[in-house]
């Protein structure tokens, strides 16, 4: 395609476009048709430019003149709370349910990892001696030692603040960094299964394995399941670049995408939870057995909320996606 000879063709239409999009007075039917035309045409010049002839500058120019046509046309549309009742009823759930079967396997082997790191830590005093000293690891793990006052060693608000910020953070790089083929994920995952590990092998070579359970397991449960989802819906969308199925690389990345997006604010919702938990029930007086027992109530609570809430908006046809109205416009058919 000759670019110079397609703009000499097509730039009185799109001047055109702009002219009535710049019009501070309201567009008659007969201007608000030719709008419409307008729109379809230009939008199809900027995809046969994108695809035959690309010149940054000019689809730089018409992308926004298609973009200021699709409001034109369609209308501004604002958030209201019933889009946060459907996105908390219907589209997060339903993005949790549809990448069970990547996250759940993630969850598994990394609890498995956690596990096995910990065991040949404990296992293993040569070990110890090359994560800290004698003298330092005693103080890490004897009653009142640093394991504990860890909880305790700031205003629950603060601590719980700074732990949803730092959770939050760790869940947000995993769903970006996915469409990296995966690798950093992998890399977050084992970084936190590691910090997991050390702390068990440690605590239990000092027989206060149980102290260390009482102390992950009421805000650990809720947080580490948070960062699974997270770690396995990133994994899902770099497994997209690669087998995007019958939708097309762009298409399937596009939509995949967008949910993750979406995941990322319903996740960062149950991590403050557990940052609640982690700040105000782990440093409490309350015996042991009701602290684990606040964890997993709020553990099943999610699990529930997903399953129910999330299977059935998923059999309904849900997808954790935009409304089609609120996506990036296909190429319209013109007129």
């Amino acid at each position: 395609m000759d670019l110079d000879v397609f703009v000499s063709a097509h730039r009185a239409e799109w001047d055109r476009l702009d002219a009535l999009l710049r019009r501070r007075r309201r567009l008659d039917g007969a201007e608000a048709d030719e709008l419409v035309a307008l729109y379809q045409r230009t939008a199809t010049h900027l995809s046969l430019i994108q695809s035959s002839a690309p010149d940054p500058q000019l689809t730089g120019r018409l992308s926004q003149l298609v973009a200021r046509a699709r409001s034109a046309v369609t209308g501004t549309r604002s958030a209201s709370w019933r889009d946060v009742t459907r996105f908390l009823g219907q589209g997060f759930p339903a993005a949790v349910y549809r990448t069970r079967r990547w996250w759940i396997p993630t969850a598994l082997l990394s609890t498995a990892l956690a596990i096995l790191l910990g065991w040949w830590i404990g296992a293993h005093p040569e070990v110890q001696s090359s994560i800290a000293a004698p003298g330092q690891l005693r103080r890490l793990t004897r009653p009142g030692g640093e394991y504990e006052t860890y909880y305790s060693s700031h205003p629950a608000a603060a601590f719980a603040a700074q732990v949803w910020t730092n959770n939050a953070e760790a869940a947000a790089l995993c769903l970006v960094l996915g469409v990296f083929l995966g690798l950093p994920v992998l890399w977050i995952l084992f970084e936190n299964m590691l910090n997991l590990g050390v702390g068990f092998g440690l605590m239990s070579s000092a027989g206060r394995l149980d102290t260390f359970l009482g102390l992950v397991l009421p805000h650990g449960l809720l947080e580490l399941t948070a960062v699974f989802v997270a770690a396995g819906t990133g994994l899902r969308l770099g497994w997209t670049l690669v087998d995007p199925g019958p939708r097309t690389r762009r298409a399937a990345l596009a939509e995949e995408g967008r949910a993750a997006v979406g995941m990322a604010i319903g996740l960062a919702l149950v991590l403050f939870v557990s940052g609640c938990i982690e700040g105000f029930v782990t440093p409490s007086g309350l015996p042991t057995w009701a602290r684990i027992g606040i964890g997993v109530v709020a553990e099943v609570a999610f699990l529930t909320y997903v399953y129910v809430l999330g299977g059935r908006a998923v059999r309904e046809g849900e997808t954790g996606d935009l409304d089609a109205a609120d996506r990036s416009s296909a190429v319209p058919t013109a007129a």
